[in-house]
């Protein structure tokens, strides 16, 4: 299987331009999506009472109170991962940011506080996303997992699958301690 470096991808390997099939979502991305809301409202009331309480509520402060809320709401609030048969996308604030799985070049993951796994495709586009939302949606990390085997065996994964399959393992690990604590056997 010869490598894609300084060539055109592959035939099969177009820009997706439909969407097609099962999509599958983050299913925590709600509960995120609140707790970000609610961080911020409970920051702006909190600054508002402060204010109130010390007599120097004006309109001005409170239009900067609630500029500081939507901030920490913009800042605290993660990105959208869903996912399809050849396809990963990661929607923010700002930007939507798609990657073809079943065409990716590099998978990068990096440990540390904020663990971030890269994936990189023959297009140049690029997506960022935490781990941990592979580990509660299984069947994202199903379909990224599919599209990485078929990268790797037509030759376009350059590096990454080491990566990816410790990934897979820890993931594995974590559903099994689920599955044992949701049953009482641990």
């Amino acid at each position: 299987m010869g490598r894609h470096i300084g060539r055109r991808p592959p035939s099969w390997c177009a820009r997706r331009t439909a969407i097609s099939g099962e999509i599958a979502r983050d299913a925590c991305w709600g509960r995120e999506l609140r707790d970000a809301l609610g961080c911020a409202c409970l920051l702006f009331a909190a600054l508002v009472a402060l204010d109130w309480g010390t007599g120097n509520l004006s309109f001005p402060r409170v239009g900067l109170w609630a500029g500081l809320g939507v901030l920490l709401f913009v800042v605290l609030l993660p990105p959208l991962v869903t996912g399809g048969e050849g396809w990963l996308a990661s929607r923010g604030v700002l930007r939507m940011r798609e990657v073809r799985t079943d065409c990716l070049v590099s998978v990068r993951l990096y440990d540390g506080v904020a663990a971030r796994l890269v994936l990189r495709d023959v297009h140049g586009e690029r997506v960022q996303l935490d781990p941990r939302v592979l580990t509660s949606n299984p069947l994202i990390w199903h379909l990224l997992e599919q599209g990485a085997h078929r990268s790797y065996e037509s030759g376009t994964l350059l590096c990454g699958m080491t990566a990816l399959e410790r990934l897979g393992k820890r993931i594995d690990g974590e559903t099994c301690r689920a599955v044992l604590r949701a049953s009482g056997l641990s």
